[in-house]
């Protein structure tokens, strides 16, 4: 299904057959595309460029799309590689993580710190941490066959 190039997202980059791909949900879901794109949101004489993953709903173009601002993509790939780290070792904790220090790492970015943390103030987070890490372990295999990819291009492009 061909990606619209005529909404506000001007895509320049697409994955046209993300449907085929999209995890467990492949070939079942209505993430037809990725792409990246000069984002809905520009300016006159101001561009941005932004991600999307373009969802049909089998009638039209959803308006649950989504399109996120390229560090923030890229946010969102640093939160999922540290929370995969810190659950390979969260079997040492009783609780998956340290209850006295939930802080899991200070990630600089620009002159400050993204804190990464266990959100202690879910009033069930000891049961919703468990159902999550039984989550993770399900979908290692989807996410490390992403990761290695991944991992193998940032060393090309020299980080």
């Amino acid at each position: 299904m061909k990606i619209p190039t005529n909404l506000k997202h001007k895509p320049v980059i697409v994955v046209e057959n993300y449907e085929n791909v999209d995890g467990r949900y492949a070939y079942n879901t209505d993430a037809k595309g990725l792409s990246l794109g000069l984002a809905q949101w520009n300016d006159r004489g101001k561009v941005d460029i932004s991600a999307k993953v373009w969802r049909y709903t089998g009638e039209k173009w959803s308006r649950q799309s989504e399109e996120l601002p390229l560090h923030r993509v890229l946010d969102l790939a640093i939160l999922v590689c540290r929370t995969k780290q810190h659950f390979q070792e969260a079997y040492r904790y009783e609780k998956l993580f340290n209850t006295e220090k939930p802080v899991i790492d200070r990630v600089g970015l620009q002159g400050d710190a993204m804190t990464v943390a266990v959100c202690t103030d879910n009033e069930k987070i000891e049961e919703d941490i468990k159902l999550f890490s039984q989550a993770l372990s399900n979908d290692d295999e989807l996410i490390s066959e992403r990761l290695r990819p991944l991992a193998r291009i940032l060393k090309e492009m020299g980080y």
